[in-house]
């Protein structure tokens, strides 16, 4: 199947319950013991940037807010730094969700990674005004692994939403 038909399919709606679980899922995986791995990709922020794309009335800047708080909490960070990143690159996932929209996945993957790099130039702003060190250029190679991964997440994500090829004759759609 092309990308145009695929893109031309009708996906079910999503169930509020399954956002939930796909943030629960990134935020246990952005939470697991592993804080010196270098180039590791915030899935929360992938997460939240793929449901505010492709949901923006379900997943909107409080979410982010909350989901930031739990991630400052959760790796003793600057309480704040993720909650103003994740808050900001929620606004430009929605502002840009239609335009983003319009293009294929690798295309869409490029925006991504100009959003992803944004909110971690935030946070490092952040971590920079408060007294912090500068991390390195290495820490912005998870923005890249996680704009890589963009077309494997919209498949995963989209997946309970995709309705059966098979065509029914009775009906149309």
């Amino acid at each position: 199947m092309s990308f145009y038909e695929q893109s031309q399919r009708i996906l079910s709606p999503v169930r509020a319950g399954y956002i939930a679980l796909t943030f629960a899922v990134a935020l246990l995986f952005n939470l697991l013991p592993w804080r010196d791995v270098v180039g590791l990709p915030d899935m929360v922020a992938l997460v939240l940037t793929f449901w505010c794309v492709h949901e923006p009335r379900r997943t909107g800047i409080g979410i982010a807010w909350l989901m930031g708080l739990l991630m400052d909490a959760g790796n003793g960070a600057l309480l704040g730094q993720h909650a103003f990143a994740y808050a900001v690159l929620a606004f430009a996932a929605i502002s840009l969700h239609r335009r983003i929209l319009w293009f294929s996945l690798w295309r869409q993957a490029a925006h991504v990674l100009v959003l992803l790099l944004a909110s971690q130039f935030l946070m490092v702003a952040v971590r920079l005004v408060a007294g912090g060190v500068f991390p390195g250029y290495a820490y912005f190679v998870a923005s890249v692994i996680a704009a890589a991964l963009w077309p494997a997440a919209t498949y995963v994500l989209l997946l309970p939403q995709r309705r059966p090829q098979g065509l029914d004759e009775n009906r149309p759609i």
